[in-house]
């Protein structure tokens, strides 16, 4: 499958391992997905304590996420990961992992530490919107 999403680069700002806007044809269809945790099938949150493992979950979890909803990681059109910590190092080993996994479909992110996720030992969550076009081979 093609993907409908067009990565924009702003020559003006400053090198970044991501692009500055994204784009997508009026006749896509938006996907919000809901922030992808590092659980496991049942429930329970994975790798307490290490960011970039629970990073590399949540991704995984994401692409099942994204199959269900019949796209796949190059459909995604901006993420928001969510780290929390205060440390920035927690928060690159988490993003390290992000951008590795996207390689050249680098979409716009956002990279933020917060105080609490949602589930007792999370430490990454990551938030995404992709664009599909029904029926696109």
């Amino acid at each position: 499958m093609t993907s409908v999403v067009q990565l924009l680069r702003a020559p003006a700002l400053a090198d970044a391992p991501y692009a500055y806007a994204a784009t997508a044809p009026a006749d896509a269809r938006l996907l919000f997905l809901a922030g992808s945790c590092p659980l496991d099938a049942d429930g329970a949150t994975v790798s307490p304590g290490d960011h970039a493992a629970q990073a590399a979950r949540c991704v995984t979890n994401l692409r099942e996420a994204l199959t269900a909803a019949g796209a796949e990681l190059s459909d995604v059109i901006s993420t928001r990961v969510l780290v929390a910590s205060t440390s920035r190092s927690d928060l690159v080993a988490a993003w390290d992992v992000v951008h590795a996994t996207f390689g050249d479909h680098d979409v716009p992110s956002t990279l933020l530490g917060v105080t609490v996720l949602g589930y007792p030992d999370q430490l990454v969550e990551i938030e995404a919107v992709a664009a599909v076009k029904d029926g696109q081979p």
